[in-house]
């Protein structure tokens, strides 16, 4: 994309970046929200930043920074590129996951893809992924399904623009932005 998508302005919010929209959809659902990354990089978009204790290791060393660092029972986890995330949509997953009693929630739209950077993961999934992560791993997906042990609920949905996310110019521009 050739920026950070985290600091993308959102059309019509104001300033309001991307990264912004997004944590404000997490707090609005799950009662706080924290940013996995660079603390002096993320740390004027507001809201609390955890470093990163895997960087360039991908969105799953992200998830196992968020399960290290937690002490909630349950976490929902976003991707920060999602314009489309809306609390009540996120208020579903956990509500769904809590009731499930699931371990890892993933939603699940209209082509089959589970959407792993916009789901719930409990504290004690935490093992299970890091194990895979140990022995290679990197695709979250791979990870979720080598977890020994954990109970996984797929929650299907049937709107795919909720939790698409933007990665081109073009993308960016679909969404009514520059």
């Amino acid at each position: 994309m050739g920026r950070d998508k985290a600091f993308l302005p959102l059309p019509g919010r104001s300033g309001e970046t991307l990264a912004q929209s997004v944590a404000r959809a997490v707090m609005e659902a799950a009662g706080n929200a924290t940013l996995v990354g660079d603390p002096e990089r993320y740390g004027p978009l507001g809201h609390p930043v955890i470093p990163d204790l895997y960087p360039g290791e991908g969105p799953l060393g992200g998830i196992l920074t968020v399960l290290e660092h937690t002490a909630a029972d349950w976490n929902l986890v976003a991707a920060c590129d999602m314009p489309g995330l809306t609390a009540d949509f996120l208020r579903k997953l956990l509500e769904t996951a809590r009731a499930q009693e699931a371990d890892i929630l993933l939603p699940v739209g209209p082509v089959g893809k589970p959407e792993v950077l916009c789901a719930v993961y409990r504290k004690r999934a935490l093992e299970g992924l890091a194990a895979a992560f140990q022995e290679g791993v990197r695709k979250v997906a791979w990870a979720v399904a080598k977890a020994s042990g954990l109970r996984t609920v797929f929650f299907k949905f049937a709107e795919v623009s909720v939790f698409q996310n933007v990665n081109t110019p073009e993308e960016w521009a679909a969404h009514g932005a520059d």
